[in-house]
C-alpha cells in the first residue's frame, strides 16, 4: 500500500486549469483521462536536480517526505484538493520514508490529511469512522453510508437520518446536502495503512482499530511501478487508495457525478508514473 522514491501551489489564477497529458498513459490504463493540473513545474524542478530541504537539510526532489514540505517548488505551483471526509494514515515505523505515496496526500491535502507514526492512532469514534483494508467483512464503498446508520440506529434509540431522494440514479441534489441531511452523513474519518503488504498485520491487528467497519476496494488494479512480488495487482499503492476510495465514495456513496474532482490527488503520482517508465522505454525494458 505503499511506495515511491526517485532522484527525489499552479499560480492563483491557473489553480483550476487542468490537462491530460500526452506523455502519460495510454488509453487502456486507469489512469488515461485524469483531470491533472501542467506538470511544467515538476519538469522544470526535475531539471534543477536535487536541493537541501530548508528544515531538515535532507536531499530532495519535489517535497520532503521527512518535514512534508515542497523543495525546489512554489506554492502556488502545486494544486490544492478539497476531501469530503478527513483521511487519517497510520505509517509503519518499518516504512521507507522516500518509499511511501502517503505523503502525496498530505501535500496536496494538508487540510484534511494526517499521518501518524505507528503505535500513534488518534481516538477514533467507530460509528463515524472506517477503515480501508480488505478482510472477510469488509464491505464495499456503495455500502459504507448505509452501514454506519445501520450501526447507529443499533445503538440510538433514535430514527436513522434519511438519504435525500434524487432524481435520477447516480445523481444527487444540487443543494450542497450531497445526498443526506444537512449535517447527517456518518462518515467523518477515514483510515488507510501506510505498509508494506507483508508488514499490515502489525498495525490491522491493533486492539485500537478493532470494531471499525472495514472497506474493501475489490475492483480496482494498480498502476504502481515497483510491485510488491507475490501479491495481486489489487493491492494498491497508498496515495491510489485514497483515491479509488474517495472517488467511488462520490460517486456510490453520495451519489454525486463525479467531475475529476479529486484527481490531483495523482499530481505526483501520475508524472512519476510517466518518467518512470519513459526510463524503462529507453532502457528497453517494456
Amino acid at each position: 500500500m505503499s511506495g515511491l522514491d526517485l532522484d527525489q501551489r499552479v499560480s492563483a489564477c491557473c489553480r483550476g486549469d487542468t490537462t491530460v497529458s500526452a506523455d502519460w498513459p495510454d488509453a487502456g490504463s486507469p489512469l488515461h483521462g485524469l483531470k491533472v493540473a501542467p506538470h511544467a513545474a515538476l519538469q522544470e524542478a526535475q531539471q534543477r536536480g536535487r536541493l537541501k530541504c530548508s528544515t531538515c537539510g535532507g536531499s530532495r526532489m519535489f517535497f520532503c517526505y521527512t518535514c512534508c514540505s515542497l523543495v525546489g517548488l512554489r506554492p502556488q505551483e502545486v494544486p490544492l484538493v478539497k476531501l469530503p471526509v478527513k483521511i487519517d494514515i497510520i505509517k509503519h515505523p518499518n516504512e521507507t520514508d522516500g518509499k511511501s505515496t502517503a505523503i502525496h496526500a498530505k501535500i496536496l491535502a494538508p487540510g484534511d490529511v494526517t499521518i501518524y507514526p505507528y503505535p500513534c492512532i488518534p481516538p477514533l469514534d467507530k460509528g463515524k469512522v472506517v477503515l480501508v483494508f480488505p478482510g472477510p467483512e469488509a464491505v464495499s464503498v456503495q455500502d459504507v453510508l448505509q452501514c454506519l446508520l445501520d450501526r447507529s440506529h443499533d445503538s440510538s434509540s433514535e430514527p436513522p437520518p434519511k438519504r435525500l431522494k434524487t432524481e435520477e440514479p447516480g445523481r444527487g441534489p444540487s443543494d450542497g446536502a450531497q445526498g443526506w441531511g444537512q449535517g447527517a452523513c456518518p462518515l467523518q474519518r477515514v483510515v488507510f495503512i501506510d505498509s508494506t503488504w507483508n508488514q499490515t498485520n502489525k498495525i490491522s491487528t491493533d486492539e485500537r482499530l478493532q470494531g471499525l467497519l472495514q472497506v474493501e476496494l475489490k475492483s480496482r488494479t494498480t498502476c504502481f511501478w515497483r510491485r510488491q512480488k507475490g501479491k495481486p495487482d489489487s493491492y494498491l499503492a497508498t496515495i491510489e487508495a485514497i483515491y479509488y476510495f474517495l472517488k467511488d465514495f462520490h460517486q456510490l456513496g453520495l451519489l454525486q457525478p463525479y467531475g475529476g474532482e479529486y484527481d490531483n490527488l495523482l499530481f505526483f503520482y501520475t508524472f512519476l508514473h510517466s518518467v518512470v517508465n519513459k526510463a524503462k522505454r529507453l532502457a528497453g525494458k517494456t
